[in-house]
């Protein structure tokens, strides 16, 4: 049991000095990384850099105590960032005292909810966000961020929570545009791309190997950061507008408990429940991808606690809500982490760059901290996805459709929102009509197929209906309908079956339904059978008074079920169905 609340305990046993070189050696690279990236998704939150800073300390310890995945990073993310600045934009100014007040009481609260969700092993409701739909969110979140970073390349003013806003916004400030600015965003940004997609191929025919240029091509953001510090600082552009970071607090931050105003938790908490599920999700995806890779596994429900556990910790050391990264995992597994102690040591890194090396990026332009985000979360986009979607189901395509666009054009809560719910209302659909065909023999096997797509034995007076899908309040009703429609057009009907192979629930609306038929077949002089039920659906229809009252029997097989209703019937002489294959 403590082992199961406490993943540490499980690799402590097997810790080495070898495991240890690994770990540190992760470390110091992940840190690289994620200095710029703290700084800059600090800023995308709407909050002062050395937020970012704080972020990444404390809640990587608690995750390294309490997560189950070994190489997962844990720390400030664009997605969950963009959220937090919606979330707390619409409660206070940028920039005071309670707006960073709001974004760590978001980080608690939300924190808490993971905490309980684990607590109760509530890890299946982050399945009500389906692919379609996180795909589409993250694509039109990626491009709002995009979008929000574009006043740092310019050298505006410009806000907004969705894209209309935006790019109103930057257009009405278009004949402010600072020129140095813009030549060191667009610099960086064109620098940060090269870096992705052309520094690992020159690296290697430099004689590099392929894992170490991988890692140096991956911590290329601090090749930017160091050259627009150094350029902003030798040319004074600071003083020419270019905006910088400025002055960074030296030193730990201290600890303190967020506000406890349940006026404020009120208006925080669904934002608080969307942050929660959607980092979960981000999280367990990828840490679920590297564990695979190593033939690893994760616990989700100790995931929840695990991330609650950091945002907690985020919380009470002044950060604001954190989640698991994409690529600074990918770089942390492929930099050789063995465990979640790769995570304390880069926390220490960040620590130690926290207490000594703030003075150094007074001059660091934001326009580099926008450029490393746009970047970042350009990658994210893939608009590629709704093609792929449209061909393979219209109704998916119809939920990401749907979330791309509310997302872009009324911010991030409600298109993540109206996805989910439309996710379940296409389920709902779909599975309210479920698939169901009129089945027949096989000649010579003991295989039964669907009438309109093979040749296959049939009898007048025996019909087999299969259901593909589980019988719930949602498609009762249509089972009786499709059952009284074949009855009532079949007059020599004597004997239907219901073949379940694919049942894998029976609620009670459903055996309602189940029981309606029975006695409506039974009025009609027709037998109501069953076959191949599943041990759990059996299970639950003995505990009602279904089967006593069932005028047919329950069949183990459909083959033993066409054998001994053909015996009772007579049915010597099976017709072919006219269709084919």
């Amino acid at each position: 049991m403590l082992e199961r609340y406490l993943p540490m305990l499980q690799w402590l046993k097997v810790y080495n000095r070898n495991t240890l070189t690994s770990d540190l050696i992760a470390a110091m690279i992940v840190t690289i990384m994620l200095i710029p990236q703290s700084l800059a998704y600090a800023l995308l939150a709407g909050l002062p850099a050395e937020v970012g800073l704080y972020a990444s300390i404390l809640p990587l310890v608690a995750y390294a105590v309490f997560g189950t995945s070994r190489t997962l990073a844990v720390g400030p993310v664009a997605v969950v960032s963009l959220m937090t600045a919606a979330a707390v934009g619409n409660l206070a100014l940028q920039g005071t005292a309670e707006y960073l007040a709001a974004a760590t009481a978001l980080a608690f609260l939300s924190g808490v909810i993971l905490i309980v969700m684990g607590l109760l092993r509530l890890g299946i409701l982050a399945n009500f966000l389906s692919h379609p739909v996180i795909s589409g969110f993250i694509t039109a979140s990626g491009i709002i961020i995009a979008a929000s970073q574009l006043k740092h390349i310019l050298g505006v003013e410009a806000s907004g929570h969705n894209l209309i806003e935006i790019l109103l916004s930057i257009s009405a400030s278009v004949n402010q545009i600072n020129l140095p600015t813009l030549i060191i965003g667009v610099s960086a940004t064109a620098l940060l791309f090269w870096v992705r997609k052309q520094l690992k191929p020159l690296l290697k025919r430099l004689g590099m190997t392929d894992r170490l240029a991988d890692i140096v091509a991956k911590a290329g953001p601090v090749l930017a950061v160091a050259a627009t510090t150094l350029a902003t600082w030798g040319w004074a552009l600071q003083e020419q507008g270019v905006r910088v970071v400025g002055e960074v607090p030296s030193g730990l931050p201290g600890l303190q408990l967020p506000s406890f105003d349940i006026g404020l938790w009120q208006q925080l908490l669904v934002s608080a429940l969307l942050i929660s599920v959607v980092g979960f999700v981000e999280s367990v995806s990828v840490a679920q991808t590297l564990a695979a890779k190593r033939r690893q596994r994760i616990v989700p429900d100790q995931e929840l606690i695990g991330l609650g556990s950091s945002n907690i910790a985020s919380a009470v050391s002044g950060g604001f809500p954190v989640t698991g990264g994409f690529s600074r995992s990918v770089v942390n597994f492929d930099a050789g982490a063995e465990t979640p102690a790769a995570g304390a040591f880069t926390a220490v890194g960040i620590a130690i760059a926290t207490l000594l090396m703030t003075p150094l990026i007074f001059f660091l332009p934001k326009a580099t901290l926008a450029a490393t985000i746009i970047v970042a979360v350009l990658s994210l986009v893939d608009l590629g996805a709704l093609k792929r979607t449209w061909d393979f189901s219209r109704s998916d395509f119809a939920a990401m459709l749907a979330t791309i666009v509310l997302t872009l054009v009324e911010g991030v809560e409600l298109g993540i929102m109206v996805g989910v719910g439309l996710s379940i209302l296409l389920h709902l659909y779909r599975t309210s009509k479920p698939h169901s065909a009129i089945v027949g023999r096989v000649p010579g096997t003991q295989h039964f197929r669907n009438v309109d797509r093979f040749k296959v034995e049939t009898c007048k007076q025996i019909m087999t209906l299969r259901i593909d899908e589980s019988l719930y309040f949602a498609n009762a009703r249509y089972l009786e309908d499709r059952v009284y429609d074949l009855v009532a057009s079949h007059t020599d009907l004597r004997h239907l079956v219901l073949m379940c192979p694919a049942v894998n629930l029976i609620d009670a609306s459903a055996l309602e339904s189940l029981e309606a038929i029975n006695h409506r077949l039974a009025d009609s002089g027709v037998h109501f059978h069953l076959s191949e039920v599943k041990g759990p659906v059996m299970d639950s229809l003995k505990r009602s008074h279904f089967l006593d009252e069932l005028n047919g029997q329950v069949f183990m097989s459909q083959y033993e079920a066409w054998e001994t209703l053909g015996r009772l019937t007579d049915c010597t002489h099976n017709e072919h169905a006219t269709t084919s294959v």
